[in-house]
């Protein structure tokens, strides 16, 4: 088994997070990085396993299932990803402090 240097790991970080970009909230059409629904990405080298911590915007979201999925294809289409771990959580709980200027301003937000 062959550990990752520090240089490669956070490269690997950043390909997931860039990658979870391009998955896009069906109901606001903001990507879940911007929206600040990502807490934290890793990546486990010896299972090849990118890992995403995040929230929804509310509990109960009945869009889980479908952004849940486009998490999943998005990050598997990363070379070196064969798993994704993802763990939702509410805690903390999410707002729209979360959200990046471009989302504020994209929603109409102040």
């Amino acid at each position: 088994m062959r550990r990752l240097n520090m240089e490669e790991a956070l490269t690997m970080e950043e390909q997931i997070a860039s990658q979870l970009e391009s998955v896009i909230d069906p109901e606001l059409g903001i990507d879940i990085v911007n929206l600040g629904l990502v807490y934290e990405v890793g990546y486990k080298e010896p299972l090849k396993q990118a890992y995403v911590l995040m929230t929804l915007t509310t509990i109960g979201c009945p869009l889980i299932d479908v952004i849940a999925d486009d998490v999943h294809n998005a990050l598997k289409q990363i070379d070196g990803v064969d798993e994704v771990d993802l763990e939702i959580t509410f805690d903390p709980p999410w707002t729209v402090d979360n959200m990046s200027r471009y989302a504020r301003i994209a929603l109409g937000i102040g």
